[in-house]
């Protein structure tokens, strides 16, 4: 089987491979780079989110990020304010430095002009078009280069980057707010609110990170969403409306585009006069042949998004994750009862009968938000 970029990572000559620790200094500069690069979450893709800082004597004497697509990188901004401080000086960087010419310069080159004397990078760069390159041109002109400073925490950063590059699909991250038992909403399909203010909050951030979020029909109908970021930042994610009927409102929270952008993705021939009144107002919609989760997100590939938030209810819920379109689950849960035979849950039929065909999940995390709790946790 032929080995990923990440896993053929070469061997070269005059790299030093620190380990996962680093020396704390390292540590501390390398998560000034992770908190730097975060300024830009939601606006880089199909880039990565990078953060760099120049440090001279054990002091930073300049620091930048990358701000999105066409625009300069980070290093490029960090050597900027360093100046002439530079040379000789340590570069931090959460991503590999890249040694093409895309929208931008390579930032190898900038490096090597600028006269640094080390470069500490957080972790190799997947992209095949980068991965290695930028290290072997550091150390060929002399520049010592350490690797794997914090590496988790800076592929987790980009880890939406990552799987876009090695899978060539967008991350899918299935949200979802229940009780504690496994309710999204009353039995009268009431859900507004399952989680407290801190939890919602939370969602906004999420959102605001997303390149787009998707919901069902149903949804749109029974909760009419924004789905924005709530001015939590400039950012708003592609708000997306799947449904095969195109049984909409005309009225609805979604239709209101001067904040944020709304897709709608139907099948073909689909409900022509809905399709008029959604265009006049300034809604996008398109009809596919097939209208799967797995073909949405082969579309949003295309569309060069990274990110994919599902807020959809428990039947699209499934099918996504059966469909392979979901990696990562963020599951609220409230401290609440509300029982109800006829009341919804977060993931419907998935075709599983036994208790150990259940999908069990990996590196899950757990935090509490106000009186709630947020699991966090990957599908194998």
């Amino acid at each position: 089987m032929e080995k990923s970029p990440v896993d053929a990572q070469p061997d070269y000559q005059n790299l030093s491979l620190s380990s996962p620790l680093g020396t704390p200094f390292e540590r501390m500069m390398m998560q000034r780079c992770i908190q730097l690069a975060r300024r830009a979450l939601g606006l880089t893709t199909p880039n990565p989110i990078v953060g760099a800082v120049v440090v001279r004597d054990g002091k930073i004497v300049g620091e930048g990020f990358h701000p999105g697509p066409g625009q300069p990188h980070a290093e490029v901004f960090a050597l900027r304010e360093a100046g002439e401080q530079a040379r000789g000086g340590t570069v931090y960087v959460n991503l590999e430095p890249c040694n093409h010419y895309g929208r931008t310069p390579p930032c190898s080159e900038a490096l090597i002009a600028a006269g640094v004397a080390k470069v500490v990078v957080g972790m190799i760069d997947p992209n095949p078009q980068v991965s290695g390159g930028g290290i072997k041109r550091l150390t060929e002109a002399g520049i010592e280069v350490v690797v794997g400073i914090e590496e988790a925490d800076c592929r987790e950063l980009n880890e939406a980057f990552i799987h876009r590059i090695l899978h060539q699909r967008p991350l899918g991250i299935l949200k979802y707010a229940m009780t504690l038992d496994g309710k999204i909403a009353a039995a009268s399909g009431h859900s507004q609110w399952v989680t407290g203010k801190e939890a919602r909050a939370y969602v906004h951030q999420i959102r605001a990170a997303c390149d787009a979020v998707i919901v069902g029909g149903n949804t749109v109908r029974h909760d009419n969403p924004y789905l924005t970021s709530h001015n939590l930042s400039t950012h708003n994610p592609l708000r997306v409306v799947m449904t095969r009927t195109l049984n909409l409102p005309l009225e609805a929270n979604l239709w209101q585009t001067s904040e944020a952008h709304t897709l709608v993705l139907t099948e073909t021939g689909a409900n022509p006069y809905i399709q008029e009144q959604l265009l006049n107002m300034g809604v996008e919609v398109l009809e596919l042949r097939s209208l799967t989760p797995r073909q949405v997100m082969t579309y949003l590939y295309e569309r060069e998004l990274s990110c994919v938030l599902w807020e959809c209810g428990g039947v699209l819920g499934a099918r996504a994750i059966a469909e392979g379109a979901v990696q990562k689950v963020l599951a609220f849960i409230a401290p609440k009862i509300i029982g109800g035979r006829e009341a919804l849950s977060p993931v419907e039929d998935l075709g599983l009968v036994k208790m150990t065909d259940a999908l069990n999940l990996e590196r899950v995390s757990c935090r509490q938000l106000g009186s709630d709790y947020l699991l966090e946790g990957y599908l194998p």
